[in-house]
């Protein structure tokens, strides 16, 4: 899946809930960009993150399918298909089966998740696969590459442009998800960023 395999240890990811947060979501898609691991879901996926995107009013029906639209074109590799048949053996929580089940069927390395507790170890051990939380993903890749990580946050806030979004500011609301991460990043930029 990757350019990498070797020592890189989580290269092949699958996504649940961390797709919810419109920052969150925009750091690990810009890291999956810069090719640091290779992103996947599924349309069930997608859908649940349309659906709730909406009923909390974050986005409109028309925006949130601009933005899934955009989504599959970018990573048009990541959408996994044929993996129904593989939900009945999982053993995880039953309403996140389907995650599981894509990511077996994607060979993916780790499931990156908010939900730890959805994905037990005795659920995902027979696969092979890690759960990992969105700060536990966003420490290994700056680990495995801080200088990109960081060019990552700082792009991801001059990008942004309505509204513009400071450096600190994205850093700020990572830090609900990603505390570790965020800490990691701060001391490499510029006193006036942090």
């Amino acid at each position: 899946m990757g350019a990498y395999r070797c020592q890189n240890h989580y290269r092949r990811r699958s996504y649940a809930c961390v797709l919810f947060k419109a920052t969150l979501r925009d750091t690990l898609l810009r890291a999956a960009e810069a090719k640091l691991y290779e992103v996947y879901w599924s349309e069930t996926i997608l859908d649940e993150v349309s659906r709730n995107l909406v009923s909390t009013g974050r986005t409109s029906a028309e925006q949130a399918e601009r933005l899934l639209a955009a989504m599959r074109q970018f990573f048009s590799e990541a959408t996994v298909t044929g993996f129904e048949y593989l939900i009945p053996s999982m053993t995880n929580d039953e309403k996140d089966r389907h995650v599981l089940a894509a990511a077996v069927k994607a060979e993916a390395d780790a499931i990156v998740t908010s939900n730890i507790k959805d994905f037990p170890d005795r659920a995902l051990a027979p696969f092979r696969i890690k759960r990992l939380s969105p700060d536990q993903f966003l420490v290994y890749l700056f680990n495995e590459n801080p200088e990109a990580m960081t060019r990552i946050v700082a792009q991801q806030a001059t990008q942004l442009r309505r509204p513009p979004i400071a450096v600190k500011e994205i850093l700020d609301v990572l830090a609900a998800d990603a505390p570790q991460f965020v800490a990691l990043v701060r001391p490499r930029l510029n006193p006036s960023e942090q």
